[in-house]
C-alpha cells in the first residue's frame, strides 16, 4: 500500500477519533496494554530477530541497548499506556474563555492535529508510545521506524491495530510505513494536506533531514548535547553523584549528559574523584589540556568532541574559569536540550537558569529527569528543542492544535 494511501486512511480515521469520548480512547489504551503483555512472546520472537540482524550488520552497544526488548521492557511498555489513559484528555479543553462587550461568547479550545506522521529510529518502544499518545489526544499516527526494528515494529503495530479494533476504534488510527525503502519517508514528508504535523526522533542528521526536506510542518525534536557544569559553589559529593548519575544511569538516551564543565576553583578537589568514579564506570573522558593534566586515562578533546552527543560511554570535560565561560561554551556547543548547574549559590543558579537558552535547565538534579513520564505527562512523542508551539517533552496538550468557537444569539457585525 502506498503512503498516500495509508495516509487516506489514517485521515478518515482520525475524523473518528476527534469525536471519539475519553472513554473510548481510554478502553482501547487498555486494550492495547493488556494485547502488549499477552502477545509478549511474539514481540520478542520478532525482537530477537532484529538483534541478530544488528549484531550481524555490526551495530553499536548503544544501539543495541536501544533496539532490545525483554518481557520486563514490554511490560513497561504497557505500564506507561495504562498511566496514559488516567491522564486528562486534552481534547476540548478550554485554553481561555470570555464574554466580549457584544454579548458574544467567546472560547479557544483544544482539538487534536489530525494526523500525525513520526519518523524514528532504533527504538521500538517509541512505536507504542507514539501510537498511545497520538491515540490519546485525538490522532491517527502514521509511524515510519528504522529498518533496524522492522521485525520488532511490524509486531507491535499489529498487535496495537487488533487492539484498537476490538475497542471498537479505527485500526487504521495506528498504520506502520515500510521501513525497507527510503520512498516511504520522502512520501510521507511530502504528504502536506493528508498529514497534519512531522515529528523526527533520532539522530542529528535524521532531524537535519525532515526539518529541510519536508513540505509538511514539522515539530522537532532535539538532539541532546547535554551539559552538566560544576559551580564553584558546588557541594562537590553531590556534584559528583549528579554528574555520573547523568552520564551512566543509561548511556543511549537524548538527556544523558554528554559534557562536563567544571568551575577552575573547584577543580582540584572535584575532578579527582570524579575521574575515579567514570573510570570504575568505564566512562572514556575526552578533556582539554587542563583536564588531562588530572589523570593519564583522559583522553585530549578534538573541538569535534565537545559538540558530539555520544550515546555512548563517553564524555567530553573542560576545565572553565567562570560562569560566564560555562554559559559560553553551552551556547557555542550545547543543543538546546538540557543543561544543569550544580551549585548551594542561588544568585549563580538565577543567573544560570537565566542565560542558558534549552528546553530544560536543571539546578541541582540531573539531565536525566527531561523526559515526559518524570515530568508526570505520562508517555512523550518526544523532547522538542524548537521554540514554536511546543518546547520541552511533548506530552499530550503538545500533540493538540486549538480553535475558536464563538456563540452568539443572531449578532450581525456593523
Amino acid at each position: 500500500m502506498s503512503v498516500t494511501e495509508q495516509a487516506r486512511r489514517a485521515r478518515e480515521a482520525a475524523g473518528a477519533l476527534a469525536v471519539a469520548t475519553r472513554t473510548a480512547k481510554d478502553a482501547a489504551l487498555h486494550a492495547m496494554a493488556d494485547a502488549l503483555v499477552a502477545r509478549t512472546p511474539e514481540i520478542l520472537a520478532a525482537n530477537a530477530a532484529d538483534l541478530a540482524a544488528g549484531q550481524d550488520a555490526g551495530l553499536s552497544a548503544a544501539v543495541l541497548d536501544r533496539l532490545a526488548l525483554d518481557a520486563g521492557r514490554v511490560a513497561a511498555i504497557a505500564d506507561a499506556l495504562r498511566q496514559m489513559a488516567a491522564l486528562p484528555d486534552p481534547v476540548g479543553e478550554v485554553v481561555r474563555g470570555s464574554t466580549l462587550p457584544n454579548g458574544l461568547e467567546l472560547r479557544q479550545i483544544r482539538v487534536p492535529f489530525g494526523v500525525v506522521g513520526i519518523i524514528y529510529e532504533a527504538r521500538p518502544n517509541v512505536t507504542v508510545d507514539a501510537a498511545g499518545i497520538c491515540l490519546k489526544s485525538g490522532n491517527a499516527a502514521l509511524l515510519r521506524g528504522s529498518s533496524s526494528a522492522a521485525h520488532s515494529n511490524a509486531a507491535l503495530v499489529a498487535v496495537l491495530r487488533d487492539a484498537v479494533a476490538a475497542a471498537g476504534l479505527p485500526a487504521d488510527a495506528v498504520q506502520l510505513l515500510d521501513a525497507t525503502s527510503r520512498d516511504s519517508v520522502k512520501e510521507l514528508m511530502r504528504a502536506r494536506g493528508l498529514v497534519d504535523v512531522l515529528i523526527p526522533r533520532g539522530g542529528a542528521s535524521l532531524i537535519r533531514t525532515v526539518v529541510e526536506e519536508s513540505t509538511v510542518p514539522v515539530i522537532e525534536t532535539g538532539v541532546g548535547n547535554c551539559h552538566v557544569y560544576v559551580d564553584a559553589a558546588a557541594d562537590l559529593a553531590k556534584a559528583v553523584a549528579i554528574t555520573v548519575n547523568a552520564k551512566t544511569q543509561r548511556l543511549s538516551t537524548c538527556n544523558t549528559a554528554e559534557s562536563l564543565l567544571v568551575h577552575a576553583d573547584v577543580a582540584d578537589a572535584f575532578l579527582p574523584p570524579v575521574l575515579a568514579a567514570f573510570a570504575e564506570a568505564g566512562v572514556t573522558v575526552h578533556g582539554d589540556a587542563r583536564v588531562v593534566a588530572y589523570s593519564e586515562a583522559v583522553v585530549p578533546a578534538t573541538d569535534e568532541d565537545f559538540g558530539t552527543e555520544y550515546l555512548s560511554a563517553d564524555i567530553s570535560a573542560a576545565v572553565v574559569d567562570s560562569l560566564d565561560a560555562a554559559v559560553a561554551h553551552i551556547r557555542r556547543y550545547g543543543s538546546g536540550h538540557t543543561e544543569a548547574i550544580v551549585t548551594d549559590s542561588q544568585s549563580a543558579a538565577r543567573e544560570f537558569v537565566a542565560r542558558v537558552d534549552s528546553a530544560a535547565v536543571m539546578v541541582n538534579a540531573s539531565t536525566r529527569f527531561t523526559d515526559g513520564g518524570e515530568f508526570g505527562f505520562g508517555a512523550e512523542i518526544g523532547i522538542s528543542t524548537q521554540k514554536l508551539h511546543a518546547r520541552g517533552p511533548m506530552g499530550l496538550p503538545e500533540l493538540t492544535s486549538t480553535k475558536y468557537v464563538v456563540t452568539g444569539d443572531g449578532h450581525l457585525r456593523a
